[in-house]
């Protein structure tokens, strides 16, 4: 399995997803001078929050950027998100946390299905703590709010379409 396609140039308009924090727009390419250098940056704009981000052009791929999924991209987070074979050793919940949010952080569209799949398999056996339970929510969002824009369909289609794989499973 690969990541999705890495950055080449982004122009504005164009969406990115930035790790962890989701699906952006870039709003536009500034030059700033940063300690006596002239640097370019894309100005993100996230596009759940609103927040700005300023990511330096020549950094982009290195923190993490990177192109929205393609089709056959698509395909791949829906067989890991059906994969039942999901086996749950006893860790403490702490440890299962960290290790979910080390794979969130990768910015990986793959390791959030995992991370998504892996909850939602989890909260079928056992009730999930505070902290999972906010992980699930924010899991899901990254994977959906990303489909929805390769697939060019709504969020509220894309979440049935995620919760109807887990209530047949």
């Amino acid at each position: 399995m690969q990541q999705a396609r890495s950055v080449s140039e982004f122009r504005v308009g164009d969406k990115a997803v930035y790790p962890a924090q989701g699906v952006a727009e870039v709003v536009s390419i500034e030059e700033r001078d940063i300690a006596g250098a002239r640097q370019r940056f894309y100005v993100l704009r996230i596009l759940d929050s609103d927040r700005r981000i300023m990511v330096p052009v020549k950094n982009a791929e290195s923190v993490g950027l990177r192109c929205v999924i393609c089709e056959e991209e698509i395909r791949e987070i829906f067989e890991i998100l059906r994969e039942r074979t999901v086996a749950f050793d006893n860790q403490t919940w702490n440890r299962r946390y960290r290790g979910f949010m080390d794979k969130i952080k990768t910015g990986s569209i793959y390791d959030v299905a995992e991370v998504l799949r892996d909850l939602y398999r989890l909260k079928a056996e056992k009730s999930l703590s505070f902290g999972e339970r906010r992980m699930l929510d924010n899991a899901r969002t990254l994977v959906v709010k990303e489909l929805a824009i390769a697939l060019a369909r709504t969020e509220d289609s894309v979440r049935e379409e995620i919760e109807a794989i887990f209530s047949t499973n």
